[in-house]
């Protein structure tokens, strides 16, 4: 399988966040919860206006996004998908029992949803070289789209981060580049949320056919 080296070393990461920190934003490393919600509330921003709806929470960590969406007033059914078994095991005792909510390990269990959206698995790149990592990332993201049936959405850390802010070891992504390529791809209903006061980028992508309903 492409990318085997990427995928064991993200899990390895996130597995050891979640044991040294626990199911909390610090765990799937994110510095508050504050920022962690307000991520969840731009990709959501894809689903705005529909309800009810199913949702592919792809990187799911410990289920922090099944605690945002309880905040709103609007029914849903969640699969979460995580390779770290770690964060899977965690969302299973936090969320396991709620009747629509499901987690698993194995991407192939996903089916289909309305949504998909992926919130900071673009970022730890460790020591991949930028070019596979991009591959890696362009590779993953049309996953999402094939999951979809009504839109997708990610976020990724953006290449206009102050310079002596920046780190090795994080992706930092053109948002034109990615905006362009999923215009040609995938719709052209495509939506790129720059704005909202973090060091990243948020793009929702619309299903064609979602947007002549």
């Amino acid at each position: 399988m492409p990318h085997d080296k990427i995928i064991r070393q993200v899990g390895d990461y996130y597995t050891q966040k979640v044991e040294t920190h626990g199911p909390s934003a610090q765990g799937v490393d994110w510095n508050s919860t504050e920022s962690q919600f307000l991520r969840f509330k731009q990709l959501l921003r894809v689903a705005e206006g529909d309800s009810p709806f199913s949702i592919n929470d792809f990187g799911c960590g410990y289920g922090g996004l099944v605690e945002y969406l309880e905040t709103l007033d609007c029914p849903f059914e969640y699969r979460g998908f995580d390779i770290s078994q770690a964060m899977v095991g965690r969302a299973r005792e936090i969320h396991g029992a709620k009747a629509n909510c499901r987690f698993v390990q194995d991407e192939t269990q996903l089916e289909k949803a309305d949504y998909t959206v992926a919130s900071g698995i673009f970022n730890v790149k460790m020591e991949t070289p930028v070019e596979e990592w991009k591959d890696y990332c362009l590779k993953t993201i049309d996953k999402l789209a094939g999951l979809s049936n009504k839109g997708f959405a990610f976020n990724v850390l953006t290449s206009y981060s102050d310079a002596e802010y920046m780190r090795p070891d994080l992706y930092y992504a053109d948002p034109c580049f990615l905006f362009d390529h999923c215009k040609r791809q995938y719709s052209r209903w495509v939506s790129l949320l720059h704005d909202y006061g973090l060091y990243e980028f948020t793009i929702l992508v619309r299903a064609d056919n979602a947007m002549k309903e």
